[in-house]
């Protein structure tokens, strides 16, 4: 789990709270959790560490898909990506615009897969995050279908 933001830490990072407890809630190990600020190179280099660790299957990212100045986690991951996943993003914005509207749309959620690794890139805010969480996940995600290492 790897919390994107210049201004959280382990203390007020609600949206990594809210997706670990997700992702273990789920019967999923938690291998790792970070935050790092908004910017490309630290983003790229915390999660090329754990898609080359052997001990990740997914990561899931929050913060820093918003269209403000700082945000930049879609410009660090995209280049990355081996293969995307486009449908996460029309899912997630579906289900996204039944509780926040058109406020969806500030919204630069993204999926993919870099060097075998699950990667979900979503936003900070407490209730997309959990959205993105939940209602976007795939059903073989539980831990009763295909049990994953997640980081987070």
């Amino acid at each position: 789990m790897l919390t994107i933001s210049d201004t959280r830490d382990e203390e007020s990072d609600t949206s990594g709270h809210v997706l670990a407890d997700r992702v273990t809630g789920a019967g999923h190990i938690l291998a790792a959790r970070g935050i790092v600020k908004d910017d490309v190179n630290t983003i790229r280099s915390q999660v090329k560490a754990w898609t080359t660790s052997g001990e990740v299957d997914a990561i899931v990212t929050t913060g820093g898909t918003g269209i403000t100045g700082r945000d930049v986690t879609p410009e660090a991951i995209e280049p990355m990506l081996d293969k995307r996943i486009e449908g996460f993003s029309v899912i997630f914005h579906l289900v996204s615009y039944q509780s926040v509207g058109l406020s969806t749309l500030q919204s630069r959620a993204l999926a993919g897969i870099i060097d075998g690794v699950f990667i979900f890139c979503c936003p900070a805010p407490t209730a997309p995050c959990a959205t993105a969480g939940t209602r976007s996940s795939p059903p073989s995600s539980t831990a009763a279908t295909a049990p994953a290492t997640w980081s987070s």
